[in-house]
């Protein structure tokens, strides 16, 4: 009982948050192929809603303000988000209120029940779904691009990662976001920061020794944090926001995550 009671009580440490979330994690990634006009950009992102789930409506009016005041360049969705239909329109149209210049989105394994309904709402508000080929920018200097790429559900579209490969050829600096870290590191993404999101940090841990439940085949490798595949693309796997299977959390806080891209 005492254990149990523990734990609700550390799963509904974000409803005490000014931010919606249980913590805000920031990372810099700095690198040569950094653009100049992406350096300084600063990117959001966030994954694992399965709203409302213990993300009650409460916690996205808070997690929506804390990221207007973030005011990121780019946002980006990484799946799985909500636990039922009639919620799709509310979250989508709640996140576009952000409002930033470019919002990416690809789908989750919980999406795909939902998937038309999805797709019509990530259209309606202005968001861009990301599903094997890349959203390219060149910039209006002559001086390079870039790309932002991504697949939806990583489980049931290997075969997307070869029309990903094929439209990132002539860009210096890609960004790829699954909503499976295992995707990037089973087929050797080629890209300089990748983002993913479907483990939730293994949602419940035994004070970061132990965690029980991992949802990847490769153990505490990509289970959250920052990492480098064995091709040594970085990876940033998020504990994401909401709940999954259990309304808890123990130890692995929910989070938004925020990088800032840095022009070595």
């Amino acid at each position: 009982m005492i254990l149990a009671a523990a734990m609700l009580l550390i799963s509904s440490c974000a409803s005490l948050s000014p931010n919606g979330v249980g913590r805000v994690k920031r990372y810099t990634f700095t690198d040569e192929s950094v653009p100049e006009g992406l350096d300084g950009c600063k990117i959001a992102f966030i994954s694992d809603l399965h709203y409302p789930s213990l993300f009650t409506p409460k916690r996205l009016g808070k997690l929506v303000r804390k990221l207007q005041q973030e005011s990121p360049d780019m946002l980006l969705l990484g799946g799985d988000y909500v636990t039922d239909k009639d919620s799709i329109d509310v979250l989508f149209k709640s996140l576009s209120a952000v409002g930033c210049r470019e919002k990416y989105v690809v789908l989750g394994n919980h999406d795909m029940r939902d998937e038309q309904l999805i797709r019509q709402a990530v259209d309606k508000y202005g968001f861009y779904l990301l599903d094997g080929k890349a959203r390219c920018v060149e910039f209006l200097d002559g001086g390079g691009g870039y790309a932002v790429a991504g697949v939806y559900d990583s489980f049931a579209n290997d075969t997307l990662f070869e029309e990903y490969m094929e439209s990132v050829d002539d860009f210096e600096f890609v960004l790829f976001v699954s909503h499976n870290p295992d995707f990037v590191e089973r087929h050797s993404i080629t890209a300089h920061l990748a983002f993913a999101g479907h483990t939730h940090g293994g949602q419940v841990s035994l004070f970061g020794i132990y965690t029980p439940v991992k949802n990847t085949r490769y153990g505490k490798r990509f289970l959250r944090g920052r990492n480098r595949t064995s091709n040594g693309t970085t990876i940033i796997t998020t504990n994401g926001v909401g709940t999954s299977r259990r309304k808890l959390r123990f130890c692995v806080p929910s989070e938004l995550v925020i990088v800032t891209l840095r022009r070595q």
